[in-house]
């Protein structure tokens, strides 16, 4: 094993600047870097503008209802079925013994 020399490289190598030689061709590298992120800001664009298609395809109460159906909205989805459903039973006129109505039937 050889030692490297003051500038890290060993004596047996070539040339010493081969790690640099990329600087060579700087301007191919500097474009074709240029492109890649014009491509990918391209594809975030796109991929933004078809999430902002999607959500214009679904139907969001708060934003597509007029204002006042969706108070009309909250409004009924606080309003409950009472649990007395013995109180409905005890004022109620039907008779419990009656056959089940049809449709259509005369009896």
């Amino acid at each position: 094993t050889e030692d490297p020399v003051g500038n890290g490289h060993d004596e047996k190598e070539n040339n010493p600047f081969a790690e640099y030689m990329w600087m060579e061709n700087e301007e191919d590298f500097n474009r074709q870097v240029e492109e890649e992120l014009q491509e990918q800001e391209f594809l975030d664009r796109c991929f933004q503008e078809m999430l902002e298609e999607e959500d214009q395809d679904w139907f969001i109460p708060s934003r597509d209802l007029p204002q006042g159906v969706g108070q009309l909205q909250q409004q009924l989805n606080g309003l409950s079925v009472g649990d007395s459903s013995e109180d409905i039973l005890s004022k109620s006129n039907l008779n419990p013994d009656a056959k089940e109505f049809v449709p259509g039937v005369k009896y």
